[in-house]
């Protein structure tokens, strides 16, 4: 299974997560030492009246492993504390689903890597993932979404004043610039990753203009660092399209859920919103060089990228300025924005045609990207379908109503760790 098979699936569920004991361990348990088996059945952790045993979590961490995912024993633990939780209050109010609604979201879920169900589920077990574990995942997945429907509907209710906001970014009646802060946590290592979303989570709680200033002052590792953060407005339709939808639906002072690239997570904090005259229509195909000098933010390979700075005032210059170099020292693209790595699309989305960053690294840091907007192409300034604009806040505000409501849960709950 391809990573980008992986990162679809976790897309599509990522505030699902893992649920009961499965019953297909039980069987593969019987050709097991005494001793072993009760060791593969030990608890780790104690939730109220229910049990999370080291099967389920070593069953939890090889699942995500084979979607893409690299969590941490800990997140993982802390998943299916989740769902314990949410199994106690979904088994309170009488909920449950039957066996035809499970077929059907583990048929969509297959859907999501262009599989049939029984080809999934036998590439799950292949890698050592039980059957029962993808319909438990699934399962509390689906019916999580249906009790946070139930619950949270009438506080999720999205006003025309907020449709009309969103759709600003492309409507004809003029546009919307955005005033954001930026965090970039290091995540070259899966180490390094668990200890930065750990990190996030802890900037996430104190989201003052203060306090998210003070963290990117102190933890990012984006030369932004050095102005805590703060990046100049922005066009919202130049913004990448994972982050732009996002944006346009947060109060100032909010801040994005962490935003993955090659070897950093990334954090946007909006400070301010103006609007503008002039429509401001989506990117939809982005012309950009990339060249890339040897020494990473070295002194030298820094001055070698200020002096290619003074010599071009277009990507075609750049043929010149490599012409005796390898060809793969020099890239020069025109893809549709989505098809843009995140951390390259953040970073174009602050330059107009013919400016230049050297924020962004490869290798491991070894390698300095000279980067270069070359042009940008617009697609229609057409009002987008105001009912998807409505479902897609909707859906963002019934997930932080939901979130909320299982760390209220999790402060009162009885958690032992034996």
């Amino acid at each position: 299974m391809t990573r980008k098979f992986g990162a679809d699936l976790i897309a599509g569920l990522k505030k699902a997560t893992l649920g009961t004991v499965c019953a297909a361990a039980l069987s593969l348990s019987a050709g097991l030492a005494p001793a072993t088996a009760q060791n593969l059945f030990a608890p780790v952790a104690y939730v109220n009246d229910k049990v999370v045993t080291n099967y389920e979590l070593n069953q939890r961490i090889q699942f995500m492993s084979v979607l893409g995912s690299v969590p941490t024993r800990q997140a993982a633990l802390d998943a299916l504390i989740e769902d314990r939780l949410k199994q106690n209050e979904m088994e309170r109010v009488g909920l449950e689903l039957t066996d035809e609604q499970i077929a059907q979201g583990i048929q969509e879920f297959a859907s999501r890597g262009n599989l049939r169900p029984e080809q999934f589920l036998n590439l799950m077990a292949r890698e050592g993932v039980s059957a029962q574990t993808v319909r438990d995942f699934v399962g509390i997945g689906l019916l999580w979404r249906e009790y946070a429907r139930a619950r949270f509907a009438s506080k999720a209710l999205v006003s025309e004043v907020e449709v009309d906001r969103a759709l600003q970014n492309n409507g004809p009646s003029g546009g919307l610039r955005v005033l954001l802060s930026e965090i970039f946590l290091p995540a070259r290592t899966p180490e390094e990753r668990a200890q930065s979303e750990a990190l996030a989570k802890q900037i996430a709680s104190r989201p003052t203009i203060g306090a998210f200033a003070a963290a990117a002052s102190e933890y990012s590792v984006a030369p932004s660092r050095e102005k805590a953060g703060r990046m100049d407005w922005v066009n919202i339709g130049d913004l990448p399209p994972a982050l732009r939808g996002t944006v346009a639906g947060l109060k100032p002072g909010e801040v994005t859920s962490p935003l993955s690239t090659e070897n950093a997570i990334g954090m946007f904090q909006l400070r301010s919103v103006a609007e503008t005259t002039a429509p401001t229509p989506k990117a939809d195909a982005i012309k950009y060089a990339a060249y890339y000098i040897a020494g990473g933010r070295s002194e030298a390979a820094l001055k070698r990228a200020a002096t290619v700075k003074a010599s071009v005032d277009s990507c075609e210059d750049l043929y010149t300025v490599a012409k005796n170099e390898p060809a793969e020292v020099l890239q020069i693209d025109t893809l549709p924005a989505g098809d843009i790595p995140n951390d390259v699309a953040i970073e174009l989305a602050k330059l107009d045609p013919g400016e230049v960053s050297t924020a962004l690294t490869r290798a491991d840091g070894q390698t300095l990207v000279f980067l270069m907007m070359c042009s940008r192409s617009y697609g229609t300034t057409g009002e987008d379908d105001r009912e998807q604009i409505r479902n897609q806040l909707q859906t963002q505000r019934l997930g932080a109503l939901a979130d909320s409501f299982v760390a209220e849960m999790r402060a009162d709950a009885t958690i032992v760790y034996p």
